[in-house]
C-alpha cells in the first residue's frame, strides 16, 4: 500500500472527527449549555469535558502531521497546496483550542461551588461560543481541503 494513500485515510478520518465533533458541539451541546442556570451550566461543563482533552489535541495534531507529510510527499501541485492549507487549517484549531478555549474551561473547572459563584464571575459561555465557532470553521475547511486534496490525488 501507497504511503501517501495510507495518509490520505489519515487525514480524512482525523480531519472528519475534528470537524463531527466540533459541529456536534456547536449544533447540540452549546444550546443546551446556554438553557441551563449558570451553576447547573457549571457542573454540566465539568463533565463534558472529561475526556476531551486527552483525546481531541491527539487528534487534531496527528491529523495535522499527516496533512504535512503529505504536502510534502504529493507531487501535483493543487493537491499539494490544499494539503498544506489543510495542515494550517488544523494548526489554526489547534491554536485556538489551546490559546482560548482551554484556559475557559480551566477557570470553569476551578469553580469549587457552583451554587456559590463569587460576585466577580462572569458567565463564559458567550466567548466560549465564539471561539468554539471559530475552531468549527476552521476544522470543516480544513477537512474540506483534505477531502479535495484526496481526491484528486
Amino acid at each position: 500500500m501507497r504511503v501517501d494513500a495510507v495518509l490520505g485515510v489519515a487525514v480524512l478520518l482525523g480531519s472528519g472527527v475534528t470537524a463531527g465533533v466540533l459541529f456536534a458541539v456547536a449544533l447540540s451541546v452549546l444550546p443546551a449549555l446556554f438553557a441551563m442556570p449558570t451553576a447547573t451550566y457549571v457542573y454540566a461543563h465539568k463533565l463534558l469535558g472529561r475526556n476531551w482533552d486527552p483525546t481531541m489535541p491527539a487528534v487534531v495534531l496527528s491529523t495535522t502531521a499527516s496533512a504535512t507529510a503529505l504536502a510534502f510527499v504529493t507531487d501535483e501541485p493543487a493537491p499539494r497546496a490544499l494539503f498544506a492549507a489543510a495542515a494550517v487549517l488544523l494548526l489554526g484549531v489547534s491554536a485556538v483550542s489551546h490559546l482560548a478555549n482551554v484556559p475557559i474551561n480551566r477557570r470553569v473547572k476551578a469553580v469549587t461551588d457552583p451554587a456559590s459563584l463569587p460576585p466577580e464571575w462572569t458567565d463564559p459561555r458567550p466567548l466560549w461560543r465564539r471561539w468554539h465557532l471559530l475552531r468549527t470553521g476552521l476544522a470543516l475547511a480544513a477537512l474540506a481541503a483534505n477531502a479535495v486534496a484526496v481526491a484528486g490525488v
